[in-house]
Protein backbone atom coordinates (compact mmCIF):
# COMPACT_ATOMS: atom_id res chain seq x y z
CA UNK A 1 0.00 0.00 0.00
CA UNK A 2 2.79 2.59 0.41
CA UNK A 3 4.59 1.55 -2.23
CA UNK A 4 1.23 2.15 -4.35
CA UNK A 5 1.06 5.68 -2.50
CA UNK A 6 4.34 6.71 -3.68
CA UNK A 7 3.52 6.08 -6.90
CA UNK A 8 0.55 7.77 -6.95
CA UNK A 9 2.60 10.72 -5.45
CA UNK A 10 5.25 10.59 -8.19
CA UNK A 11 2.70 10.95 -11.28
CA UNK A 12 3.12 13.61 -13.12
CA UNK A 13 -0.25 15.09 -12.81
CA UNK A 14 -0.26 15.26 -8.77
CA UNK A 15 3.52 17.06 -8.89
CA UNK A 16 1.57 19.63 -11.94
CA UNK A 17 -0.90 20.03 -9.52
CA UNK A 18 0.85 20.51 -6.47
CA UNK A 19 3.01 22.99 -8.33
CA UNK A 20 0.06 24.91 -9.35
CA UNK A 21 -1.34 24.89 -5.73
CA UNK A 22 2.05 26.84 -4.55
CA UNK A 23 2.13 29.00 -6.91
CA UNK A 24 -1.77 29.80 -7.20
CA UNK A 25 -1.31 30.54 -3.17
CA UNK A 26 1.74 32.91 -4.36
CA UNK A 27 -0.02 35.02 -6.77
CA UNK A 28 -3.41 35.06 -4.52
CA UNK A 29 -1.35 36.81 -1.83
CA UNK A 30 0.50 39.16 -4.30
CA UNK A 31 -2.55 39.99 -6.00
CA UNK A 32 -4.31 40.71 -2.16
CA UNK A 33 -1.69 42.90 -1.71
CA UNK A 34 -1.90 44.98 -5.01
CA UNK A 35 -5.76 45.39 -4.13
CA UNK A 36 -5.47 46.21 -0.64
CA UNK A 37 -2.27 49.10 -0.82
CA UNK A 38 -3.01 50.23 -4.61
CA UNK A 39 -6.54 49.54 -5.55
CA UNK A 40 -7.98 50.12 -2.29
CA UNK A 41 -7.49 53.26 -1.34
CA UNK A 42 -8.09 54.84 -5.40
CA UNK A 43 -11.75 53.20 -4.79
CA UNK A 44 -11.60 55.47 -1.04
CA UNK A 45 -10.61 58.71 -3.09
CA UNK A 46 -13.97 58.22 -4.96
CA UNK A 47 -16.16 56.83 -2.16
CA UNK A 48 -15.96 59.79 0.34
CA UNK A 49 -12.65 58.92 1.72
CA UNK A 50 -13.02 55.55 2.79
CA UNK A 51 -11.99 52.27 2.25
CA UNK A 52 -13.83 49.62 0.22
CA UNK A 53 -14.03 47.26 3.74
CA UNK A 54 -15.08 50.07 5.90
CA UNK A 55 -18.44 50.22 3.33
CA UNK A 56 -21.68 49.06 5.43
CA UNK A 57 -24.89 49.17 6.08
CA UNK A 58 -26.81 48.15 9.09
CA UNK A 59 -30.27 46.70 10.15
CA UNK A 60 -30.79 46.93 13.60
CA UNK A 61 -28.04 46.01 15.61
CA UNK A 62 -26.24 44.04 12.96
CA UNK A 63 -23.81 45.99 10.36
CA UNK A 64 -23.55 44.49 7.13
CA UNK A 65 -19.99 44.98 5.25
CA UNK A 66 -20.75 44.65 2.32
CA UNK A 67 -17.31 46.68 1.15
CA UNK A 68 -15.78 43.18 2.52
CA UNK A 69 -17.55 41.35 -0.27
CA UNK A 70 -16.56 43.80 -3.24
CA UNK A 71 -12.96 43.80 -2.28
CA UNK A 72 -12.88 39.78 -2.22
CA UNK A 73 -14.68 40.43 -5.21
CA UNK A 74 -12.12 42.49 -6.93
CA UNK A 75 -9.61 40.11 -5.40
CA UNK A 76 -11.37 37.07 -7.66
CA UNK A 77 -11.98 38.75 -10.72
CA UNK A 78 -8.24 40.67 -11.12
CA UNK A 79 -6.89 36.51 -9.52
CA UNK A 80 -9.20 34.88 -12.29
CA UNK A 81 -7.97 37.70 -15.43
CA UNK A 82 -4.22 37.23 -14.23
CA UNK A 83 -4.63 33.06 -14.26
CA UNK A 84 -6.42 33.66 -17.60
CA UNK A 85 -3.40 35.85 -19.21
CA UNK A 86 -0.92 32.87 -17.77
CA UNK A 87 -2.99 30.36 -19.07
CA UNK A 88 -2.79 32.25 -22.37
CA UNK A 89 0.78 32.89 -22.56
CA UNK A 90 1.65 29.38 -21.80
CA UNK A 91 -0.66 28.17 -24.95
CA UNK A 92 1.27 30.66 -27.47
CA UNK A 93 4.71 29.83 -25.94
CA UNK A 94 4.01 25.94 -26.03
CA UNK A 95 1.38 24.50 -28.26
CA UNK A 96 0.05 21.04 -27.68
CA UNK A 97 1.00 19.18 -30.20
CA UNK A 98 -2.12 16.56 -31.72
CA UNK A 99 -1.35 12.96 -30.56
CA UNK A 100 -0.95 10.83 -33.41
CA UNK A 101 -3.48 7.99 -33.31
CA UNK A 102 -1.64 4.91 -33.38
CA UNK A 103 -3.18 2.49 -35.89
CA UNK A 104 -3.74 -1.01 -34.91
CA UNK A 105 -2.39 -3.01 -37.95
CA UNK A 106 -4.37 -6.46 -36.47
CA UNK A 107 -7.52 -4.16 -36.69
CA UNK A 108 -6.74 -3.14 -40.00
CA UNK A 109 -5.96 -6.13 -41.37
CA UNK A 110 -9.12 -7.81 -40.05
CA UNK A 111 -11.36 -4.69 -41.75
CA UNK A 112 -10.17 -5.50 -45.41
CA UNK A 113 -10.54 -8.91 -44.60
CA UNK A 114 -14.20 -8.20 -43.68
CA UNK A 115 -14.21 -5.84 -46.40
CA UNK A 116 -12.82 -8.41 -49.17
CA UNK A 117 -15.15 -10.76 -47.82
CA UNK A 118 -18.07 -9.18 -48.37
CA UNK A 119 -17.20 -7.88 -52.30
CA UNK A 120 -16.77 -11.78 -52.83
CA UNK A 121 -19.60 -12.80 -51.31
CA UNK A 122 -21.48 -10.14 -54.04
CA UNK A 123 -20.08 -12.16 -57.02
Amino acid sequence: MIKEFKEFLAQRNMLDLAVGVIIGGAITTVIKSIVDNLFNPLIGLVVSGHALQSLHFRVASANFYYGNFLNDALNFLITAFIVFLIIKFIRKTFPVKPKEESVDETLETLKEIRNLLKENSKI
